[in-house]
């Protein structure tokens, strides 16, 4: 077979496969190429004897420091032919880490457990980052060789299989990649060429836009493309792609999103970028034709700080702009609470204002918990450690007859009562305790004492982060389950509790109560804990879902602490 790697400065690359090594001969554009039988190989630069594994990489079933392992794609038999996907309008989407989202932590593991979210009312199953990390427990963000699937989940095989199976079931797979930056343990990919340059907060970053950066940037785009056409997967979230520095005219998300379309028109089904971005800029998600990058949709931070904000009252931080009065239903307007407005957490303006008029809400996801806001807490506690149950159900209530789309964090539909915290299994000692105290200095910065911050290499860490499974059918979790499944099938009964036109949506607070109007609608909110009178806008002629003992009546609502009304 034929083997090949861009290595541009090289004046020598030797690929060692099976154990023997095959001097390769340099052909335009820097890429280097060799015939040989095998399936276990790396590559020699230059007169060095360190066998380093393909940038490329299908598969590494050593782990990321051995040597890549071939294989064919095509070998997988599929039995997803008459999947035609699903279009992002109208999804619910359920954010799942492999790893802990089953006691197996499995791919295989992980179909098992389809069927609860296929109950539950999800569209589409987002799950964290496969790509092959050093270790065998971690969030996946530390990846290094983008296009292996982590072993320990089940390799390429079993992420195929679990796509097939979600299909088989109506469901679409979105997967989460990282491209603003690689992990710390196995990132070769300098020894090969240009592909980094400079370093940010999370480690060295590519170079998109200096010398060499063409090649680099075909290295991301056909990574992507890959997971879409090889893998079968659905849509992509993009990893804080405010991170990724290109000053070039045509931004790299710009020409993902060209070439992803594209390749929708050729499979035939839709084909979604989610970019998640701290930038509080709509061009992202703008068309093109309007001179937007074309991405589909973004996840919308701000929504998610004045919902937390409005239901723990915690005003610390980034949080501390959302306290202020009228903050949640701003964004339910709006979208962004910072457009080119003061924010005090970055010390200067930010953001610009979205265009209501012609961006409709489903390009914005809205949730009440995700990874990142309960990971990296110090000891990754979920709001149900700490809000009362009828608060959470208020939240939930909000986002599902939100003008956004809605996802939820696993677990979240039950009020799990198990922590997500932030976990590695570095194996180097030294990397390993630097990770241990960078954690806890970072978290003493805000306030939390060592000893409340969880060693992130102890397995035990992971352990405490995996769902119980027991809990969906015990009282307290029970009730909450139901409560989800019936918003969001009311959510798809009702076309206006989803309508995602901006302009449609009415809303009315004061203190810590909330009426979103939708359509005939109503949704009254008390998010405090003292009783509130709520005035409706109009006489009730049908209620269809509460919690807690609301009285509704005539054009209000009487609502104890902590309750909801979802009243015509």
């Amino acid at each position: 077979m034929s083997f090949r790697v861009w290595a541009p400065s090289a004046d020598r690359v030797r690929v060692r496969v099976d154990g023997i090594d095959h001097e390769m001969t340099a052909a335009d554009g820097g890429w280097w190429h060799a015939d040989a039988d095998g399936t276990e190989y790396a590559f020699l630069i230059g007169d060095g004897d360190e066998p380093l594994p393909d940038p490329r990489s299908r598969r590494q079933p050593g782990g990321v420091h051995a040597p890549s392992a071939v294989y064919d794609h095509a070998a997988f038999r599929w039995t997803d032919r008459a999947w035609t996907g699903r279009q992002l309008p109208g999804a619910v989407l359920y954010e799942l880490h492999i790893g802990t989202f089953t006691p197996g932590g499995t791919f295989d593991a992980a179909i098992e457990r389809l069927g609860h979210l296929v109950d539950l009312g999800i569209t589409h199953v987002e799950v964290l980052p496969v790509n092959a990390f050093d270790g065998t427990a971690g969030w996946g963000y530390d990846g290094v060789l983008w296009g292996a699937v982590h072993e320990p989940y089940g390799g390429p095989d079993g992420f195929k299989r679990f796509v097939d199976a979600c299909h088989a079931r109506g469901l679409a797979v979105v997967l989460d990649v990282v491209y603003n930056h690689l992990g710390p343990s196995g990132a070769y990919l300098d020894r090969f060429g240009p592909y980094f340059a400079g370093r940010n907060d999370w480690g060295p970053g590519l170079n998109l836009d200096g010398e060499g950066s063409d090649e680099v940037r075909r290295y991301v785009i056909d990574n992507a493309l890959g997971w879409l056409r090889d893998f079968h997967v659905d849509a992509l979230r993009l990893d804080a792609v405010h991170a990724l520095v290109d000053r070039r005219a045509t931004h790299l998300l710009e020409e993902l999103a060209v070439e992803v379309d594209a390749l929708s028109t050729a499979l035939g089904r839709p084909l979604t970028l989610i970019a998640e971005s701290d930038l509080n800029d709509p061009k992202l998600v703008t068309a093109r034709e309007a001179g937007g990058y074309g991405l589909h949709a973004q996840w919308s931070d701000d929504f998610h700080h004045a919902l937390h904000v409005a239901l723990t009252g915690e005003k610390t931080g980034y949080y501390t702009d959302f306290a202020a009065p009228g903050a949640l239903a701003k964004t339910l307007r709006e979208v962004f609470f910072h457009a080119g407005t003061w924010s005090s957490f970055r010390g200067r303006a930010h953001g610009r204002p979205v265009d209501t008029e012609t961006l409709p809400g489903h390009r914005f996801l809205a949730y009440l918990q995700n990874h990142d806001q309960i990971g990296n807490r110090a000891t990754g506690d979920r709001l149900s450690a700490t809000v009362p149950p009828g608060v959470l159900a208020c939240g939930a209530a909000v986002v599902f007859c939100s003008p956004f789309t809605p996802m939820v964090f696993m677990g979240e539909e039950w009020a799990a009562s198990t922590p997500w915290q932030f976990f590695a299994s570095f194996p180097d000692p030294e990397l390993a305790e630097a990770v241990r105290t960078g954690r806890r200095r970072e978290f003493a910065r805000h306030g939390w004492g060592e000893a409340e911050v969880p060693d992130p290499i102890d397995p035990a860490t992971v352990e405490r982060s995996r769902l119980d499974w027991s809990e969906p059918a015990r009282p307290g979790h029970r009730e909450m389950l139901d409560l989800y499944r019936r918003l969001i099938a009311l959510r798809r009964e009702h076309p206006e509790l989803a309508d995602p036109r901006l302009p449609e949506i009415g809303v009315d607070s004061a203190g810590s109560w909330l009426v979103l109007r939708r359509g005939p609608f109503r949704l009254a909110c008390n998010f405090g804990d003292e009783p509130v009178t709520v005035p409706l806008g109009g006489s009730v002629s049908e209620t269809l879902l509460t919690w807690g003992s609301p009285a509704v009546g005539g054009t209000t609502a009487e609502l104890p602490p902590g309750t909801f009304a979802l009243v015509r």
